[in-house]
């Protein structure tokens, strides 16, 4: 099973703040949904409580600390290697890592892509994106949105084996 990882990230490498995204740009949810649309997604708790529901046709899985939290019409896991193994179990190619900042740092050694929108404009947040060291990524794939408000680009990475 491949593992990737989609994410937004300013140009001060802020991806969210007071459990909410910072930003709207349209296309990059439309990007968003057409990449994670039926597979299975993992995010962290604060992540699922920021969107507040089960993404629809996908299989929400929620990475938590609290070994009581549930959640409706999804699959709540308090071990990583156990939510690894569900997806891997139910035949799925590719798990999209949804966020946030402390699953996106677990994830990233053991992602092999990353869809990447790289927004040029610089947010107050509270989560950041880990250090990536992009000497380890090749771009596979780069579409400019620079008239755009903010200006941004999707960016597809490719781990360098």
């Amino acid at each position: 099973m491949k593992i990737s990882i989609i994410v937004a990230v300013a140009k001060n490498n802020v991806i969210g703040g007071k459990g909410k995204l910072l930003w709207r740009i349209p296309q990059d949810l439309k990007n968003f949904k057409k990449i994670t649309l039926g597979h299975h997604i993992l995010m962290g708790q604060k992540t699922y409580e920021s969107i507040g529901k089960p993404l629809p046709e996908r299989i929400n899985i929620i990475l938590s600390d609290d070994k009581k939290f549930k959640a409706k019409g999804c699959f709540v896991f308090n071990n990583l290697n156990d939510a690894l193994s569900f997806a891997k179990k139910r035949n799925e190619k590719e798990l999209i890592v949804i966020g946030g900042g402390t699953i996106y740092k677990l994830m990233l050694p053991k992602a092999t892509r990353i869809y990447l929108t790289k927004i040029y404009k610089s947010f107050e947040g509270d989560v950041k994106f880990p250090k990536l060291n992009l000497s380890s990524w090749k771009e596979t794939f780069n579409e400019k949105h620079l008239d755009n408000n903010p200006p941004f680009e999707f960016k597809v990475l490719t781990k360098i084996k």
